[in-house]
């Protein structure tokens, strides 16, 4: 299966913050059958103001590094774009974003309330062509089953992560994230692995029941990779 959200880029976010803890994560991950791995650095205004020319020369230090150590696993890169108004500048000037697989682009919103101008982003994102796919909805304390299902038939993908499965997050997150489930409405689940202790978490993950459930529903994680 392939992983669509990852930070294992050093120094350039929030994420890992040497090359060993980046190549330790690729580790785990490919030991638990993952063959694609799309690191998604965050690209945010005011915190993480990252531009696509330095974020692929980063990556391409990642993939040296994996490269020497013999780690055959395939590695791309994308990005995790915040929905603030540099993101909505861009978008509406169609300035060339970061994607994955079949134009699928990743973005996250802020976790407390529901931006106003969510709906209007989707709607330019998919005019435009992308497959918009919204991290981890099962954290945002705006978000219900409703809103969830909502945004999926306007054409958002839903992209839950794996440690919201633990209780990693909340109690009420693995909730949420488990109706999703049974609702049958996500589309992906990923890592989103900021540092190795999370990775190694992934092997509880593994047996839990509600990763066996999502398994069984049609993720794009087994249809297309970097």
């Amino acid at each position: 299966m392939s992983d669509f959200h990852s930070h294992l880029i050093p120094k350039i976010d929030d994420g890992v913050k040497e090359l060993p803890e980046a190549l330790e994560i690729i580790t785990q991950l490919k030991e638990l059958g993952v063959q694609t791995i799309v690191t998604t650095p965050h690209v945010s205004q005011h915190a993480y103001p990252n531009k696509t020319t330095g974020i692929l020369a980063a990556f391409s230090e990642l993939q040296h590094a994996a490269t020497a150590a013999g780690i055959n696993v395939e590695l791309a890169v994308a990005a995790e774009y915040y929905l603030d108004d540099s993101f909505q500048t861009d978008l509406h000037q169609k300035e060339p974003l970061l994607t994955f697989g079949r134009k699928h682009l990743l973005f996250e919103t802020n976790y407390l309330s529901e931006p106003l101008q969510l709906k209007e982003v989707v709607f330019q994102l998919v005019t435009q062509g992308y497959r918009p796919m919204l991290a981890h909805p099962e954290r945002y304390h705006y978000m219900s089953l409703a809103k969830a299902e909502d945004l999926r038939t306007r054409g958002v993908n839903l992209q839950i992560n794996l440690l919201s499965l633990i209780g990693y997050y909340s109690p009420s997150v693995q909730r949420l994230a488990e109706k999703m489930i049974d609702a049958k409405i996500i589309n992906a689940v990923s890592s989103d692995c900021h540092q190795p202790q999370q990775a190694r978490l992934l092997q509880k993950v593994a047996v839990c029941k509600y990763y066996q459930r999502a398994l069984e529903l049609p993720l794009i994680n087994f249809d297309i990779h970097a």
